[in-house]
């Protein structure tokens, strides 16, 4: 069922809903008397590309404000860790975003940006020397990943007594640009289950950690919850395991073939072309008051 046909009743959960959003996040406004919404950004190292969209009761606004409401998968890790009261130091392969999260949860860390262009010279009786006070790495989007990472986050994880392995996401691909898809943060991560032998802590979609961070966090209950994204196996799925309700769109990852086909499993509560169409579910629900 698609969402413009389904969606433009004015008792529709989706019923006057308003977008304004850029690459960086997403505003999300319910012009209801009675509602009001978090503004939540729910993205990926990478930039934009999904969302959710909550219809939180005026009591729980308080909890929405600017300052709090930001939510990527770079947080989840840090959140992550915080609330293991984890305190030791982290390796990190990725990008800035990992490392001001650490930072804000008082984590120490090393390797990202500041390893981007160490290089591994091999010769007879080579050996990598790694910090043994390592506890954990964490495996984000990395577009300067390079063998020095890998090797020195397979060495944390099996020579240091507990050190944790942890993805921010497993995604196959992403849009970086518009030409084409890129290889996504599954890709850094494979290369680290492939070396180590071991499966990651995933924190960020379509793990129940992030959502259920985000639920207490605003005090709000997942069935006030719609999750918007252009992937199946993480936006969706990631939506349906945690009891939202859940919208497809498909310009980015997932085509209407793929939606369609009999071969898949994951099928969400509605789904659309674009984003901006959700700016005419709102005008007609407007329009049919």
């Amino acid at each position: 069922v698609t969402a413009t046909a389904t969606a433009t009743a004015p008792a529709s959960p989706l019923a006057g809903l308003v977008l304004q959003g850029t690459r960086d996040g997403a505003v999300l406004r319910i012009p209801h008397a009675s509602m009001t919404s978090a503004r939540v950004r729910f993205d990926e190292d990478s930039g934009f590309s999904s969302f959710l969209v909550t219809f939180t009761p005026p009591e729980s606004a308080a909890n929405a404000s600017a300052e709090n409401s930001s939510a990527s998968s770079s947080f989840a890790a840090a959140a992550y860790l915080d609330s293991i009261k984890f305190d030791k130091k982290v390796y990190v392969i990725g990008e800035t975003g990992i490392l001001e999260e650490l930072d804000n949860v008082g984590i120490k860390h090393t390797g990202g940006e500041s390893d981007a262009d160490k290089k591994v010279t091999l010769s007879s009786g080579e050996l990598m020397h790694h910090d043994s006070e390592i506890g954990a790495v964490i495996v984000g989007f990395d577009r300067y990943v390079n063998y020095y990472k890998i090797q020195y986050a397979t060495l944390c994880i099996r020579e240091n007594p507990g050190c944790l392995f942890i993805a921010t996401n497993t995604d196959a691909v992403t849009h970086l640009t518009d030409a084409q898809e890129w290889a996504g943060n599954g890709s850094m991560v494979g290369a680290i289950k492939g070396s180590t032998k071991q499966e990651p802590i995933v924190v960020g979609k379509p793990a129940a950690f992030m959502l259920d961070y985000i639920a207490t966090k605003f005090n709000i209950r997942k069935d006030q919850i719609c999750m918007v994204g252009d992937r199946l196996d993480t936006d969706i799925l990631f939506g349906k395991d945690g009891g939202l309700r859940t919208l497809l769109v498909l310009s980015g990852v997932t085509d209407e073939a793929t939606l369609l086909s009999p071969d898949n499993t994951i099928v969400p509560d509605f789904y659309t072309s674009k984003i901006a169409d959700l700016l005419s579910i709102k005008g007609a629900a407007v329009a049919a008051k």
